[in-house]
């Protein structure tokens, strides 16, 4: 019984936490103006801020598809064209993302960051960076891996020739041991001590 409670309780909270949350986002949704809203839209659309989720309907019509054919093969064309269809009918739902994602840079961005965005977007040098930026960008992490290689030898390097100098024969810093004494005889065991003389 006092799991049921628990849970029950649970729910509450969580109810009344998505309540809230969902009243607060409508209050500040309505503290945002027109023109502000409009100016995140034009940000969104000149910076492809929600081209990437483009693809969503289409690959989720194509798994759905996929798994009724498989479990239905003798419904595949029916399977084909309901799923096309109901799909298409939901594509009116892709509004539903570029206001939230409106809501989310003016919750940000002011109007007039806004606008200036999507004047530099818009722009050549604008198009140009979002076209060749992408390609600009993996030169750059090719670049940054050669310079970590780089730094990371040199300072291995700089840092055991300053440390040889300053300890001298004391230590071997390449990683070996250094040298413990007198070198065992041939044959005997290393760390043996040589036999007397008779």
């Amino acid at each position: 019984m006092n799991l049921v409670h628990r849970v029950r309780r649970v729910s509450t909270v969580l109810a009344a936490s998505v309540f809230v949350a969902l009243a607060s986002s409508a209050a500040f949704a309505q503290d945002i103006s027109d023109s502000h809203l409009k100016a995140a839209r034009s940000a969104i659309a000149a910076i492809r801020a929600t081209d990437v989720y483009d693809i969503i309907l289409p690959q989720a019509a194509q798994a759905l598809k996929q798994q009724l054919i498989q479990q239905n093969p003798d419904l595949q064309e029916l399977i084909i064209s309901t799923v096309d269809e109901k799909a298409l009918s939901y594509a009116g739902r892709r509004s539903d993302l570029e206001r939230e994602a409106a809501l989310a840079y003016a919750r940000v961005f002011s109007e007039a960051d806004l606008t200036a965005i999507a004047a530099f977007y818009n722009s050549d040098a604008g198009k140009k960076l979002l076209q060749d930026g992408p390609i600009v960008s993996r030169e750059v992490v090719k670049a940054a891996e050669i310079w970590q290689r780089g730094i990371a030898r040199d300072l291995a390097q700089d840092v055991s020739t300053q440390l040889t100098q300053v300890v001298g024969a004391k230590a071997d810093v390449s990683g070996q041991p250094a040298d413990q004494g007198t070198p065992a005889p041939e044959g005997a065991a290393p760390g043996t001590a040589p036999a007397p003389a008779q």
